[in-house]
């Protein structure tokens, strides 16, 4: 088994490589960038600081007894910066900022080079360092995911394995029909529904509607403290786990179903041996690994795409938030950094996931698959 994490382990370096250099080829193709940003904003500038100019000129203008007034005021004011152009030098300085003035292959490798030690860099547009920004999103983010993996696990495994017991009843009937409901939904429509519904939208306020904890979060006693903070998590955990019921509960029936019908099962009832001892001491260990395969997939799943527009609805400033605007804001060091580390989480993650192949089955060894 240590042969296997080393190679693993191995692995993780020409992985990250990859997709560090697919993205990198993809975004550089793309059109727009930081720089076009910046100069479109500050033309936006121009032109509004014009328009108000102009609109001044106009209501000068109609207390003249010609209008020629208002016109040459706003013909004046409308030769601005912005509508002249910048200076070629500005962007020029721009470009060095930047670091654009470099050849795209230099960027790369210093890209690369910046990232074996962990430095990130800063962001272009909020003047600050990535990995400050990175550790500040963290918390939300982090307990968006555990708290949702863990409620979505505690939850599907024992309703899983109830329906597959019960396969064909009234119960399974009845909550696969539910959970299929549930799994139609998009999160995010959910999220809407439970704001009208229970946060102040047109019926309940029984929840607030923004942020992880009150304002007044640090004069609370800690037992408030931890109310608090579930209070606020209650609806944006609700929205993220319906839809991931479904999928969870299906794969642990199934995975039941498939080993209570093998034939170790049917010896065991044979001897007599009671149906939770059967269920738990010989079907559970079968059946959960590939409910224990799909566990990192879903985690960084959760982390990052699947809490994106949770976040945005329910104001809660956490790292898919980060990504997402700094993909529309074309922020190259916190889209790359953002990239690179859930990559690499992601790559940790399913190793240990095959590592608890081993716990859970001392049977598999990947070394002997291997050879």
């Amino acid at each position: 088994m240590f042969a296997y994490v080393v190679r693993r382990l191995f692995l993780i370096v020409p992985t990250l490589l990859a997709i560090l250099t697919i993205n990198f080829i993809i975004i550089q193709a793309a059109p727009g960038g930081p720089i076009d940003r910046l100069i479109a904003g500050l033309k936006g500038e121009a032109v509004g600081a014009a328009s108000r100019v102009s609109g001044q000129a106009s209501d000068m203008g109609t207390s003249a007894d010609s209008g020629q007034g208002g016109g040459q005021g706003a013909s004046g004011s409308g030769d601005t910066r912005g509508s002249r152009g910048l200076d070629p030098e500005f962007i020029a300085e721009l470009e060095r900022e930047f670091g654009f003035d470099k050849p795209m292959h230099v960027r790369y490798f210093n890209l690369l080079g910046d990232y074996l030690t962990f430095d990130f860099g800063d962001s272009y547009f909020q003047d600050r360092s990535v990995i400050q920004l990175v550790v500040d999103k963290m918390p939300v983010s982090i307990s968006l995911g555990l708290w949702t993996t863990l409620l979505t696990y505690l939850i599907s495994i024992p309703l899983g394995i109830r329906k597959a017991v019960r396969d064909g009843a009234p119960f399974d009937v009845w909550t696969s029909g539910v959970l299929i409901i549930g799994y139609a939904i998009p999160n995010f429509l959910f999220a809407v529904l439970l704001i009208v519904v229970f946060a102040g939208g047109s019926y309940l306020d029984w929840f607030p509607l923004r942020g992880l904890v009150s304002d007044d979060w640090d004069s609370l006693s800690w037992p408030m403290k931890i109310a608090d903070y579930f209070w606020h998590l209650a609806l944006p955990l609700f929205a993220m786990s319906v839809g991931m019921f479904t999928a969870l509960t299906l794969l642990t029936k199934n995975s039941f179903m498939e080993e209570i019908n093998k034939q170790y099962v049917i010896t065991a009832r044979a001897k007599g041996l009671a149906e939770k001892r059967v269920l738990y001491g010989h079907v559970f260990r079968n059946a959960m690994l590939i409910v224990i395969a799909g566990f990192p997939s879903a985690f960084i799943r959760i982390l990052f795409t699947g809490a994106l527009l949770i976040e945005v609805i329910f104001s809660l400033d956490g790292l898919g938030l980060l990504g997402f605007e700094a993909a529309i804001n074309r922020d190259y060091p916190v889209m790359f950094a953002t990239l690179y580390i859930f990559t690499l989480m992601g790559l940790v993650l399913n190793l240990v996931s095959d590592i608890t192949y081993t716990f859970v089955d001392p049977r598999i060894d990947f070394e002997r698959r291997e050879g």
